[in-house]
């Protein structure tokens, strides 16, 4: 029986560097993202390349509780079983704690902390059944504060410190938790950047960096996972 990435925000980015890695891997998949249309282009693109692997998908609102619900209830349907869970899902808008749009705060707490916290909670029973691996995709900016960052910052230093609680709470369960914390990575939230893409890391670096985390022995786990540009923070 083949092992069960689930992964939130599968469609773009690191999200979608991952889930085909993870095909190639030979895992089969379950992932969201809000976008239909996105979802069904990635399983067309999997459903071409990777023949073998079984990719479900679900439209998921990650700041809507009901739909988180709806998307656990998903996976619980098609398996009690869960090897992978990567926490991916996330959204970055820029500004200053003092000048921000009203509601920055609520929305980035919600989408990058809060949804991640659920859905941990939904399916650790799974997990916990498979001796699994849960990765969160946490940031540079969980452990550095930089200008412009505001609540961003303030999200996803949050998400670390759930990270952390979770790898305290589930050591002794045989399952392991990591923290990715990449640095600024060529995707959508970089568009309209007049910096060359040679100045960022690649999606699929950060994808096969999470593979080597997970394929360490169960006697092991990387923790942190911190992934810069060569050349430094941007």
């Amino acid at each position: 029986m083949s092992k069960l990435l689930v992964i939130t925000g599968g469609t773009k980015g690191i999200g979608r560097a991952i889930v085909h890695l993870f095909a190639d891997k030979g895992f089969d998949i379950i992932t969201c993202a809000r976008s239909e249309p996105d979802l069904m282009v990635l399983k067309d693109e999997i459903s071409d390349s990777h023949p073998g692997v079984n990719l479900q998908i679900r439209r998921c609102d990650v700041t809507d509780r009901q739909s988180i619900d709806g998307f656990i209830s998903f996976v619980q349907t098609h398996s009690s079983r869960v090897d992978v869970l990567i926490n991916n899902a996330g959204v970055f808008i820029p500004g200053a704690l003092a000048s921000e749009e009203e509601g920055a705060l609520e929305l980035m707490l919600t989408t990058n902390l809060t949804s991640a916290y659920h859905i941990t909670r939904g399916l650790l029973p799974a997990v916990i059944n498979s001796s699994g691996h849960i990765f969160n995709m946490c940031s540079v900016a969980s452990i550095q504060a930089y200008p412009n960052g505001g609540s961003y910052c303030i999200s996803k230093f949050g998400l670390y410190g759930m990270t952390k609680v979770f790898r305290e709470e589930l050591k002794d369960k045989g399952v392991r938790v990591t923290a990715i914390l990449p640095g600024a990575t060529h995707t959508a939230s970089w568009e309209g950047s007049e910096l060359p893409e040679e100045r960022f890391i690649k999606s699929a670096d950060v994808a096969h960096a999470v593979w080597g985390a997970y394929a360490l022995s169960p006697q092991a786990v990387v923790e942190d996972l911190v992934i810069r540009p060569q050349l430094g923070d941007i």
